[in-house]
């Protein structure tokens, strides 16, 4: 179930710590090393395809990205899951990051397919925030 823009930044001011800007209050780097290596897992499980990752990405509020490969998607579209330092945030994306306004224009536009929504219900299942790429103003 998709957050409101007021649950979304209740939820971001919560996780804030103002005397460290780099990870949130109380982060725990095994803990997300465990996670992000089990939502891999459960992806290629899934999917049924290898997944590219990389992992605990220095000097970046970004913990690490998935990427679904084109061949394992409906459409025949890369599919790449950004997970945050940040209370687990995920942000799925089509192609790479910022190629669409999010998941529903990429939706419009054919680049995925409803079908696709495997990766966002793995995340929910696994814990995981889903958090829009871009604040769409239209709603």
């Amino acid at each position: 179930m998709a957050m409101s823009k007021v649950e979304l930044l209740a939820l971001l001011r919560e996780l804030d710590d103002p005397k460290q800007l780099g990870w949130p209050l109380n982060y725990d780097r095994a803990a997300a090393r465990l996670a992000f290596g089990g939502l891999v897992r459960r992806l290629e499980t899934d999917l049924g395809a290898q997944c590219e990752f990389e992992q605990d990405t220095q000097d970046s509020s970004e913990y690490g990205r998935a990427r679904v490969p084109a061949e394992a998607t409906v459409c025949g579209t890369r599919i790449v899951v950004c997970v945050s330092t940040f209370g687990s945030l995920a942000e799925v994306c089509a192609a790479n990051p910022g190629a669409y306004f999010g998941t529903d224009d990429a939706r419009e536009e054919g680049a995925l397919d409803p079908a696709d929504a495997t990766v966002e219900q793995a995340l929910a299942e696994l814990g995981y925030v889903s958090v829009p790429e871009f604040a769409d103003s239209r709603k």
